[in-house]
């Protein structure tokens, strides 16, 4: 896993790796800020109608509300939307490091891009749902919580990252036998990406350099 995370960052500069992660921070981005515009308008109309000069306060809530929000919600949207752009990643490592099998790879449909990008989204909330009642639990500790978020997560992201390489090698009847036999190692990468999450600015490239270590990840797994 440490090779896959050097070769990667070893990759970061290729002008392919550099426009995918443009465009998903550019959209990951404008999709955050759709709340803002949410929030003003909501407190807006609050503070309005008992009478309170609405704009300074309304603007001021409508950042704060919209910090949160993506805070909560920025590796929801982010794996979501490189979901949709993964296809770039990979295909860019594959053709410096796995010629030969991206010879053989089939492109990813947007279609079905879109269908495993909005189900791994789905899937994200749906879990960390789950596991809000324990996180309230271990608030108050300073380990616990952050080691649940990894957990968690990194099971997600282990799943959602391995798919977008395999999908491009595997037929679908094949891919539950891919996912069992490297269950550990897609849980490491997921641990080592939600990590990367936890860590300001380099969050911004997680879902990225995510994308290219499951693709060493997957063309260094027995098949």
């Amino acid at each position: 896993m440490g090779r896959a995370f050097f070769l990667t960052l070893a990759q970061l500069g290729d002008r392919a790796v550099l426009a995918v992660l443009g465009r998903s921070l550019l959209v990951t981005l404008a999709l955050l800020a759709l709340p803002a515009v949410g929030y003003w308008y909501l407190f807006d109309r609050i503070f309005g109608g008992i009478g309170v000069d609405p704009h300074g306060w309304a603007t001021a809530l409508a950042i704060i509300g919209a910090l949160l929000t993506g805070w909560l919600l920025f590796r929801v949207v982010a794996i979501g939307v490189i979901g949709v752009f993964a296809d770039d990643v990979v295909e860019a490592v594959e053709r410096r490091h796995y010629p030969a099998a991206l010879a053989t790879a089939r492109p990813v449909p947007t279609t079905r891009a879109l269908r495993m990008a909005g189900r791994s989204g789905l899937r994200t909330i749906l879990v960390n749902l789950a596991v809000l009642p324990v996180a309230l639990l271990l608030i108050l500790t300073g380990v616990a919580l952050p080691l649940l978020f990894l957990l968690a997560n990194g099971w997600l992201l282990g799943r959602d990252l391995g798919d977008m390489v395999a999908v491009r090698h595997l037929p679908p009847a094949t891919l539950p036998d891919w996912r069992r036999r490297t269950r550990i190692a897609r849980f490491v990468l997921g641990l080592g990406v939600a990590a990367l999450f936890l860590v300001p600015l380099l969050g911004l490239l997680a879902p990225v350099i995510g994308a290219a270590m499951a693709t060493h990840l997957y063309h260094r797994s027995p098949l």
